[in-house]
């Protein structure tokens, strides 16, 4: 069972810049953690009328699964146990996960149960990386995400760690967004409202990177994706770095 509410492509809201973005707009945002891309990506949907797709709630959703399920993530971030990972495949394929795709109103279902805010709490930080280090269940997540891009007749900011290189290399716009250690681990604690220490942000940001770069790579921008560094930028000021950068490619490819 998947599935996915799409409302954002459908209408022009306030402030949008639906005219110079008409027809087919797939916009691919990879970055590491703590790097802005989620808020971003999901500003720059608002603004130009897109769905929105979060590929990095689907794996944390199918985390909350495994551990709701009882499965002992520790020991599969450790590859200890080769019928454990084997069950976290079986989970992700048996997901049963509906998430809607609307930039004003992320909304995450296993079940029937609203789990939005509860796949942003540490514990699901702190394991999601056996879950996205797993190959065979990363690539049962890749065919829903590509199935969701479709789902949206193509207007859709998708971000993540595989989106320019894996789910849509085909996209209109492949961008790296990036940024210094010290602003994402900045930037994470700020999102979780001071309440780490700085070795649980190093934990979940350096570390878990290094973690899921022995899978994917996140760090360095594939041929033919535009590095988007936010160090030195304000929010609003990466959002319209991301829009330029889709503007250019639109542009590019209307040639």
């Amino acid at each position: 069972m998947e599935g996915g509410c799409v409302s954002a492509g459908a209408e022009n809201r306030s402030g949008t810049e639906t005219n110079a973005f008409d027809g087919e707009l797939v916009v691919a945002i990879d970055g590491p953690s703590g790097s802005g891309k989620t808020s971003v990506s999901r500003a720059v949907a608002r603004r130009l009328g897109l769905a929105f797709l979060d590929t990095g709630a689907m794996y944390r959703a199918l985390t909350w699964y495994c551990l709701d399920s009882g499965l002992d993530l520790a020991a599969a971030t450790a590859a200890a146990d080769e019928k454990l990972a084997s069950d976290v495949v079986e989970a992700a394929v048996e997901l049963p996960l509906i998430m809607g795709l609307d930039p004003e109103h992320e909304t995450v279902e296993v079940d029937g149960q609203d789990i939005t805010a509860v796949i942003r709490d540490p514990r699901i930080s702190a394991a999601v990386s056996a879950v996205a280090t797993n190959t065979a269940a990363r690539a049962v997540l890749v065919e829903r995400q590509r199935r969701l891009i479709e789902q949206t007749g193509r207007r859709v900011v998708a971000e993540g760690r595989d989106i320019t290189t894996v789910v849509a290399p085909d996209a209109t716009a492949r961008i790296l967004l990036t940024a210094s250690p010290e602003a994402r681990m900045g930037r994470r604690g700020h999102q979780l409202g001071g309440t780490q220490t700085d070795a649980d942000l190093h934990r979940q940001v350096v570390q878990r990177d290094a973690r899921d770069s022995t899978v994917v790579d996140f760090m360095t921008a594939a041929a033919g994706v535009t590095t988007v560094d936010s160090t030195e930028l304000d929010f609003a000021q990466t959002v319209d770095a991301v829009i330029d950068v889709i503007r250019a490619s639109k542009s590019n490819t209307a040639k």
